[in-house]
């Protein structure tokens, strides 16, 4: 039986509400003032965020830092914020409630989160609005899952949130790098299935009572896997792109958890595009039911 420290808990609590106190001002200032240090400023934040809730780092392979860059990962729970930006100087696409959410919806805004509305009616809107990001020079992290999942398995992606990967910048296409998030270890030993739902936000889970047993837990290790990246030129359309990051993806979830490498899926984008981007996916996973993602 997992043990739940309250006294933990409360001690995190503190130090995350006093963290807010001083982070919330001093980024103000950055954006008032126009100051370029805004954008670095939240990489520090969400490593100390990391601390504080004795999240520990494991990483795989190099992110691409020259922008903009489309990120796209799997979607755990909200603890995948802090994990990815304390290693990526880019901003977050969340849903459009996000904002309105007590505290989180504050920092999401101040660290520069674009806020999308899912009506497909929308949609051409919400291009442009993520095609101005990115022109600007604005790296973008996305959940293409639309939701989040129980950490086990990849949810199925949603083509459609790809048309931001055919936007072009110049004469040239976004960078979309895959990325793989996977919370392997408890108190350093590996995590199994019945544990991670501590970390993982989904289905009915009410916010509150998850994130004090996630304060209240031990100390915890994520794995962050960076894929080799490719852009939306070498497919034929977007759904194969979405195929091609879905089963990378997966195949990266997959290894961390397991530590083994995946066989080929099928039904995939064509060989040569696996072959350069030097990936090995694996067929999709069950599907689980998730939070609409943050």
């Amino acid at each position: 039986m997992l043990y739940i420290s309250h006294v933990r808990a409360t001690v995190r609590l503190i130090a995350c509400m006093a963290w807010f106190a001083v982070l919330i001002p001093v980024q103000a200032v950055n954006l008032a003032l126009g100051r370029k240090f805004a954008r670095k400023w939240p990489i520090t934040v969400y490593r100390v965020f990391n601390r504080l809730l004795g999240i520990g780092l494991k990483v795989a392979g190099k992110p691409v830092k020259k922008g903009p860059v489309l990120y796209v990962v799997n979607h755990t729970s909200y603890a995948d914020i802090p994990v990815l930006g304390a290693l990526l100087e880019a901003c977050f696409v969340a849903k459009a409630e996000v904002a309105g959410w007590p505290l989180f919806g504050l920092c999401a805004k101040i660290s520069g989160t674009v806020f999308v509305d899912r009506n497909p009616r929308l949609a051409v809107r919400q291009s442009e609005l993520l095609k101005q990001r990115l022109t600007a020079g604005d790296s973008l992290v996305l959940f293409p899952e639309g939701t989040s999942s129980d950490g086990n398995f990849v949810l199925p992606f949603r083509s459609a949130l790809f048309s931001a990967a055919a936007i072009r910048v110049g004469d040239k296409p976004v960078v979309v790098q895959p990325v793989s998030v996977a919370y392997t270890h408890l108190d350093g030993i590996p995590m199994g299935r019945h544990l991670r739902p501590f970390f993982a936000w989904y289905g009915d889970m009410e916010m509150a009572g998850h994130l004090w047993q996630l304060l209240g837990i031990g100390r915890s290790r994520v794995e962050v896997r960076f894929h080799d990246p490719v852009n939306i030129d070498r497919f034929a359309s977007r759904k194969d792109l979405s195929a091609w990051c879905h089963a990378v993806i997966a195949a990266g979830v997959a290894r961390s958890l397991t530590g083994r490498d995946q066989p080929v899926g099928v039904g995939l984008p064509p060989p040569a595009v696996l072959a350069d981007a030097g990936e090995a996916p694996p067929p999709a996973g069950p599907d689980r039911a998730g939070k609409a993602a943050a």
